[in-house]
């Protein structure tokens, strides 16, 4: 097995914790400065996680690397110097942020079947990660939306908390469809629409085929 393999087999559990973590945290914390700062720290932390564990190339490992550090020295610093971390601000950040993890992790999933031709438990955990990362995506997207678009992102509140923002988008992205949060704008109604599809795309096809396949191991060709 290649040292690369053996990262990321150990990493992707850290990863999907991490994920976790950032998704409990959110839902718990009351909104303010402090808990948007604390959030973008967990973004950063993932990044760097699924970056190490992946086994991308150094370049993107230190590229990644500084684009956490500069997001939270950024966040360190608005929160200092201004007193405020404006949520605007903050959901681009968490935007750029998570928008890497799910590609890396993806691409060390790949590798890693490639070398050992063999689904365990390690690539269920990377699978999943990934799933909870689109969700937190495009809960930030929902937010920078709600702070740049004229108008409300709900019909049924004129001020989203973090904590409906990320239950709308785990609502959407498994296509319950409660209802009790509805999109106002057409582009909240669009981006909404694309991460429903996707949800459900990638549970009928990603995740079932690597939980059907689990334990198995591929003949070499």
């Amino acid at each position: 097995m290649t040292r690369g393999t053996r990262r990321g087999e150990h990493g992707y559990a850290l990863v999907l914790a991490l994920v976790l973590l950032s998704v409990t945290f959110q839902v718990a914390a009351p909104e303010g400065d402090v808990g948007r700062l604390l959030t973008v720290v967990l973004g950063a932390a993932t990044v760097l996680a699924a970056v190490y564990t992946s086994g991308v190339h150094r370049l993107v490992v230190q590229g990644a690397a500084a684009l956490a550090v500069a997001a939270t020295v950024g966040a360190l610093g608005l929160l200092l110097v201004a007193g405020e971390v404006p949520e605007a601000a903050s959901s681009i950040v968490n935007v750029i942020l998570i928008a890497v993890a799910p590609t890396v992790v993806a691409y060390g999933l790949m590798r890693q079947l490639r070398e050992d031709r063999e689904v365990t438990l390690h690539t269920l955990s990377g699978v999943l990660a990934i799933y909870l990362l689109i969700g937190m995506f495009f809960s930030f997207g929902y937010g920078a939306i709600d702070r740049l678009e004229a108008g409300h992102l709900f019909a049924q509140t004129d001020h989203a908390t973090r904590s409906d923002e990320l239950y709308f988008s785990f609502v959407t992205l498994s296509t319950v469809g409660f209802g009790d949060l509805t999109a106002a704008s057409e582009l909240g109604r669009t981006i909404a629409v694309t991460e429903a599809l996707l949800g459900q795309i990638y549970l009928v096809t990603v995740v079932a085929l690597i939980v059907a396949n689990l334990g198995a191991r591929r003949r070499h060709d």
